[in-house]
């Protein structure tokens, strides 16, 4: 209390009530400077509570944020080679081709030589998490895991995959080349 105040409250208290009669203009001015302080610490404690909430979403926000751009960085490092390793499938289709028409030879050092660049540059592409989808003739066709180029008669075949004609491959869990088969209809 400040010296004012209480020079107030002795004045105040030294004045006789007589006959019980109180002031109603003083009680009235304490009664609304007490539901004014009442009034500023419930508005006060409102605001804080507001600002809490506001910062427990903003916290949380920024820790979905944090969480999201976590989960992006590793999807990018995991698929960031993609587009060199499409770019060299081809290659590695070639160099299957080219191997299968050497072999119709009787050359043992140049089939050696073939296959030993193919196993570098399969194993090269393979640490780099190159794999191959795994689908052969005979098994049952999936749309999911292979696309269907054409569909032959083959009554004992009939919805499965009679040849293959591009292997598919994939990086990680996504395939990056469906393999193109033949199927039975």
């Amino acid at each position: 209390m400040t010296t004012e105040n209480t020079i107030n409250d002795e004045i105040v208290d030294q004045t006789p009530i007589e006959n019980n009669e109180i002031d109603s203009d003083t009680l009235d001015s304490g009664i609304e400077e007490r539901v004014e302080e009442i009034s500023r610490e419930e508005q006060l404690s409102q605001d804080l509570a507001s600002e809490k909430d506001k910062f427990l979403r903003l916290f949380a926000e920024f820790e979905n944020f944090k969480r999201r751009t976590a989960k992006e960085r590793i999807e990018l490092f995991k698929t960031a080679n993609q587009d060199v390793l499409l770019a060299l499938l081809p290659v590695l289709d070639d160099f299957d081709r080219a191997l299968t028409e050497i072999k119709k030879t009787d050359d043992n050092v140049l089939i050696q030589g073939v296959e030993l660049i193919q196993e570098k540059l399969k194993s090269t592409l393979v640490s780099k998490g190159l794999e191959e989808v795994p689908v052969k003739a005979g098994d049952a066709f999936d749309a999911d895991f292979a696309e269907a180029i054409t569909q032959i008669p083959a009554p004992n075949m009939k919805g499965k995959v009679v040849d293959v004609i591009e292997k598919g491959y994939k990086l990680g869990d996504k395939i990056i080349r469906f393999p193109k088969v033949v199927i039975g209809n």
